[in-house]
């Protein structure tokens, strides 16, 4: 869809723009995308370190679950002496 756009589409998309908002309230604007786009990229590594970190836990708890959890009986009987 954005591939069709050429220059006069940016254009006037631009002066709509400048109608909604006005020119007093476009740097403002630029100003708080900025700061959200920052605030979500810190996030988003944020949560890929935390990702990161968790991995070798949750392997490490597997394992560990895996060997303390019993075997299924298989329906012989045990051999007691």
């Amino acid at each position: 869809m954005l591939g069709n756009l050429n220059g006069w589409h940016l254009l006037i998309l631009l002066v709509v723009i400048l109608l909604l908002f006005g020119a007093a309230k476009l740097p403002a604007l630029a100003k708080s995308m900025g700061q959200s786009a920052r605030v979500f990229k810190g996030e988003m590594k944020a949560m890929k370190e935390e990702d990161g970190a968790a991995d070798p836990a949750t392997s490490t708890s597997a394992d560990s679950t895996a060997a303390a959890a019993p075997r299924p009986n298989d329906g012989t009987p045990e051999a007691k002496p």
